[in-house]
């Protein structure tokens, strides 16, 4: 199992981030990518310290850990600004919170952090078929999310992607540990998204290639 949107205490999230990596390697993770909320007022505090995680990268039995941010409720006209700023700090990917219908994210945010550059869109919500085209001319994944609230419109975005040939990426968006699940889990939200078992096999495929690519920036 491959999750690259979780939150640990350097958010909301409830546990601190290795007891998140215990926690999800328990439940079969391979590799886990922790994702805190950031916004103009932390990003540097949430960076500097997620960062401590880099200097290594395995533990609990060899789950994989990768540091990232979210970026959460920018006023749209700000999220290329704070991807970039993101990318300064050297964080290794970036997730942008979409145009989700469980919250009130401003109108554009999904567009913003598309053409912004973002790694992953998280749940963007009802969003537009010219957004899921651009997503795939800029090569930025679409999540289908297993957190409750986001996760209504899972097949509107996987209707739209499937459609244009977006790429998708299958995330839990967990801040507790009951919001961890399994491979069996997540097929299950798979197929009620609309989607097949070969779906989920490429969103697993999609998030490895992901972090592949950052690693080869790198060497």
């Amino acid at each position: 199992m491959i999750d690259l949107h979780t939150h640990s205490i350097l958010s909301d999230g409830e546990l601190l981030p290795l007891e998140l990596a215990r926690r999800a390697r328990v439940k079969g993770y391979t590799l886990l990518g922790i994702s805190d909320h950031v916004d103009v007022t932390n990003i540097e505090h949430v960076v500097s310290s997620i960062l401590k995680l880099s200097e290594k990268t395995e533990y609990h039995g060899g789950i994989q850990i990768v540091p990232g941010v979210e970026i959460t409720h920018s006023p749209a006209r700000f999220v290329g600004e704070m991807i970039l700023r993101a990318r300064e700090l050297g964080i290794p990917y970036v997730v942008v919170h979409g145009e989700t219908i469980a919250e009130p994210v401003e109108e554009g945010t999904n567009r913003a952090a598309i053409e912004g550059g973002a790694d992953i869109l998280a749940h963007p919500g009802l969003i537009s078929e010219e957004d899921v085209v651009r997503a795939k001319e800029k090569g930025v994944l679409l999540e289908i999310s297993a957190r409750k609230g986001h996760s209504l419109t899972n097949g509107h975005v996987a209707r739209l992607a499937k459609k244009v040939g977006a790429k998708l990426v299958f995330d839990t968006d967990s801040h507790s540990p009951s919001d961890l699940v399994d491979d069996d889990q997540a097929l299950r939200i798979i197929l009620g998204a609309g989607l097949s078992p070969e779906d989920f096999q490429e969103m697993q495929k999609n998030a490895l290639g992901l972090i592949n690519s950052i690693r080869n920036r790198r060497t």
